[in-house]
């Protein structure tokens, strides 16, 4: 069941000026992620409004005691898998702390003013070592979309309504919000060409995903029950899981995406920890009449009742001719996180139920979420029908596919009534020409 305590209070307000109405990260939110200042030392600190609250300093200061002091201390390093390995109720006792501390009339104000920094003034990192990335399938009208454009009359394979599928990605090249990436090169076969050649990838695409991030995690051959699945989820963010379609259509068979996806993938900075997500946890959509309930090991009535999450999400663009002439960038697609076919806890119970270990930091990803429609579609391969049908932009210009210049922004918003919204913050990136070096 959601634990809703004094945290979530519309009612609540913050000492911090630009937090109270803030899009993303106002006092019912409190995300947790890793920032520098200037060429200085990494460290962890909490977002709050257009600031961020040096977790180092404030615990230097004495703010915080007991199971918040644990916590706290846990994280004060380059990185939060120590923290996230702490589990829930460390967690929860942080943020309960946090939000005392940032509430407006808290005793501890002065002292946790002298620990905030202008975000503006910040570099933001990732928050993790992510040691393994998966990449999930769960979101059915995209798995239907990509179908039809090559099995028009067997959209879904046998097994998407029986198994959450998925693939093992590349950790190493997961990057924070605001770097920008290469176009690849590879290798790619035209249909009517005899043999394949390579360079770079003229059918760059985004995905937009919701990333998962492993809490406790487990041992190795000891499987994760789907009744205690969340409580190994440590916290989320926005995943851009780029994908270069035109290498992925020649290298895919027998084994899946390669060179394809491994060459990027973008995250939001901050951990949106599970307890300011509580408000938002809704029941898994019912399933179609005639679809197989999922197995037992992969059914949880709680799970049911209460294991989605009530989360928007847009994509948005903007191009060089749009910086040029200061055009705000432009809306792509607006999908929500009822799309997903699997939940969460689904996931990673799958995930381990042959014996696989997941530690503090891994990474999940849910695959593609997009609507039924257009409009709704989480990335370009869906939108315009594989390339056939170009998306017109305000700026003039057409996209079939990114082009160099590009840059594709990705929000989310967790909305219900009777509660603050909150969002994730941006995860971007711009893509730059790719590298020559390979095609002398």
């Amino acid at each position: 069941m959601a634990l809703i305590d004094e945290t979530h209070d519309p009612r609540r307000r913050s000492f911090v000026p630009s937090a109270d109405g803030h899009s993303d990260f106002p006092i019912q939110n409190l995300p947790l992620g890793v920032f520098s200042l200037g060429a200085g030392e990494k460290r962890v600190g909490v977002a709050i409004g257009d600031e961020i609250l040096d977790l180092r300093a404030a615990v230097g200061s004495g703010l915080f005691e007991g199971e918040a002091l644990e916590a706290a201390k846990a994280a004060d390093t380059p990185s939060l898998n120590a923290f996230l390995a702490l589990g829930i109720q460390p967690r929860r006792a942080l943020r309960r702390r946090l939000s005392a501390i940032l509430s407006s009339g808290s005793a501890e104000e002065s002292v946790a003013r002298a620990c905030l920094r202008p975000a503006a003034d910040c570099q933001l990192h990732l928050p993790v070592r992510i040691g393994d990335y998966t990449d999930f399938y769960v979101g059915i009208h995209h798995a239907t979309h990509v179908g039809k454009l090559f099995r028009p009359d067997n959209p879904l394979l046998p097994n998407y309504k029986h198994v959450p599928v998925g693939y093992h990605g590349r950790a190493s090249s997961i990057l924070p919000s605001g770097r920008a990436i290469h176009r690849p090169n590879g290798q790619t076969k035209a249909p009517n060409d005899e043999g394949p050649t390579f360079g770079p990838s003229r059918r760059l695409d985004y995905e937009l995903e919701l990333g998962i991030f492993v809490g406790p995690g487990n041992a190795l051959g000891a499987p994760i029950n789907i009744a205690s699945a969340r409580e190994h989820i440590g916290g989320y963010c926005l995943l851009n899981d780029w994908s270069a379609r035109d290498i992925q259509a020649w290298e895919y068979q027998p084994l899946g995406p390669f060179l394809a996806k491994n060459f990027a993938s973008t995250i939001s900075p901050w951990i949106i920890l599970p307890e300011a997500l509580e408000p938002f946890r809704t029941a898994q959509a019912p399933r179609p009449e005639g679809d197989p309930r999922p197995l037992p090991y992969l059914f949880d009535d709680d799970d049911q009742r209460d294991g989605a999450l009530a989360i928007e999400f847009q994509v948005l663009l903007s191009t060089q001719r749009f910086a040029a002439a200061e055009l705000p960038p432009q809306r792509l697609a607006l999908s929500h996180a009822r799309h997903m076919y699997w939940t969460p806890a689904q996931m990673l119970a799958h995930h381990t139920s042959g014996g696989c270990n997941l530690n503090p930091g891994d990474l999940l990803g849910s695959g593609t979420i997009s609507g039924p429609d257009l409009e709704s579609a989480g990335s370009l391969l869906e939108a315009t029908e594989g390339g056939q049908r170009p998306i017109r932009l305000a700026s003039g210009e057409e996209r079939h596919f990114l082009e160099d210049g590009d840059e594709i922004i990705l929000r989310a918003y967790a909305h219900r009534a009777g509660f603050v919204s909150i969002g994730f913050g941006e995860c971007r990136a711009k893509i730059l020409p790719a590298p020559k070096d390979l095609l002398s």
